[in-house]
């Protein structure tokens, strides 16, 4: 039985935030760096020979597919890895199990801190992409609040495969056969209606697309209705991913 989680959520959440802002400088840089060089080198260098795509420049196109994909990572990374070493290695898990904290409130930090790793990666592009004039700066009132939400998803899906993987070698099969196809056909690099019928059908069903579909318009000033629809797919994928993750872990860490 699944109960709710509590204010102690934030307890685990916080404690990985000390953890990272001890080592806050190293780990922000990679956040600045990396968007740049895609940008600079696909966006700014392949797009001399795409030309313009929907009527904006190949590297306006490009720029919010690299916001997406990078929150994505982020959550993911974070949520897998990190999550594992502390579950398995450090056995940080045994010792909050100990007092009054529920492992609903466990997956909970994990999934909210994975959603802040979004986060900060969020805003870190966002400010290349706006320094270099690639995004319109008001629609951050939408692009953030979404880049929340795809991290919460991502974490969520990532917290289920945490909770089932035999070791942390597992971990290669959710990279390569799930996030990196994903990288690749859900709209980051090229307009999904491009694609063959059966691979633009796979597109929509994977849920980077639906973070894509929302923010590249936001971040071109194109507001639509059809962002309620995306934002409650995004939300619905997340609540079933998140109570999945839930089941699981209580059956891995009280067997």
């Amino acid at each position: 039985m699944i109960e709710l989680p509590t204010h102690r959520a934030m307890h685990i959440w916080y404690r990985d935030w000390e953890v990272f802002r001890k080592y806050a400088l190293t780990n922000i840089l990679p956040y600045f760096a990396e968007p740049l060089l895609f940008i600079l080198a696909l966006g700014y260098g392949l797009g001399i020979f795409v030309g313009q795509i929907g009527g904006v420049s190949y590297a306006q196109f490009l720029a919010p597919g690299i916001l997406c994909s990078s929150s994505m990572f982020a959550a993911s990374y974070e949520c897998t890895y990190s999550t594992y070493v502390r579950m398995i290695f450090q056995k940080t898990f045994e010792a909050v199990l100990c007092t009054p904290v529920s492992i609903e409130d466990i997956v909970t930090g994990e999934v909210i801190w994975g959603a802040t790793k979004s986060l900060i990666s969020g805003v870190c592009i966002f400010i290349v992409i706006w320094a270099l004039g690639l995004v319109r700066p008001e629609s951050a009132l939408i692009i953030i609040p979404i880049v929340v939400l795809a991290g919460l998803m991502f974490a969520s899906l990532s917290m289920f495969f945490t909770s089932i993987v035999p070791s942390m070698d597992a971990f290669n099969y959710y990279f390569t056969l799930l996030l990196s196809p994903m990288f690749l056909v859900s709209g980051v690099f090229f307009p999904i209606d491009q694609l063959p019928q059966i691979v633009k059908y796979l597109a929509w069903a994977l849920p980077l697309t639906h973070a894509v579909e929302v923010i590249r318009p936001a971040a071109m000033g194109n507001y639509s209705s059809a962002f309620i629809l995306e934002i409650a797919w995004m939300a619905l994928f997340t609540l079933i991913f998140f109570a999945i993750s839930v089941v699981l872990m209580k059956r891995r860490l009280l067997k």
